[in-house]
């Protein structure tokens, strides 16, 4: 929902920094693996309840995520370096809770809906980037594609999820809570693009 909005915002200091990063010889690829090791670690320290350390971790790894696409802008964007980001970006998406449900095994059913929601959330985001790409297939104006991929919004985006996760990690004994609020939430959102794509896709356009 504020994806969009925050973009212009932030995007003249990626651009800087993609810079530098492109001076000392970081590729996008090389980022986008950097940037999971740091949520990799995010996960480790919720595990271990350093949740104030997570914090940390969370923001280098969304930091990483930014500047991965920057620098593909700057130098040569390629299929694999969109791939390889979107597939670190759900892993990680699904960690964050799944590292809830082990440090505390009394909100495992919770954690389990929202990693569900998640589900729902990144397929039918995915799925709307598959029929966008295989008809618009030689139409350049007709994508809707901003990255690697059609970009479709909906309430919990990137913004909102990360949001999200700070949230949870500053208040750990509401994570039950902020859960299933957020879940509720993602499946909005997945309402929401099962109907743009029907509108779009299901009348035999």
């Amino acid at each position: 929902m504020f994806d969009a909005k925050l973009k212009p915002l932030i995007a003249p200091s990626l651009v800087q920094i993609a810079k530098i990063c492109l001076r000392f010889g970081f590729n996008a690829n090389t980022l986008t693996v950097i940037g999971f090791a740091f949520g990799f670690c995010c996960g480790v320290l919720i595990c271990v309840e350093a949740y104030g350390w997570a914090i940390g971790a969370l923001l280098l790894n969304r930091m990483c995520d930014g500047l991965d696409g920057a620098v593909a802008r700057l130098s040569r964007p390629t299929d694999f370096g969109g791939y390889l980001d979107i597939v670190c970006d759900f892993i990680f998406y699904a960690f964050v809770p799944f590292c809830f449900a082990v440090t505390h095994p009394e909100k495992a059913v919770v954690a389990a809906f929202l990693m569900l929601s998640f589900v729902g959330t990144g397929s039918s985001f995915l799925a709307y980037a598959i029929l966008d790409a295989k008809h618009s297939a030689g139409d350049t104006h007709k994508s809707k594609k901003t990255k690697s991929f059609a970009y479709l919004g909906g309430l919990t985006e990137g913004t909102e999820t990360i949001a999200f996760f700070v949230l949870i990690l500053l208040y750990p004994d509401y994570f039950s809570v902020f859960a299933l609020i957020f879940g509720f939430l993602c499946w909005l959102t997945t309402g929401y693009r099962v109907h743009v794509t029907w509108a779009e896709f299901g009348k035999g356009s």
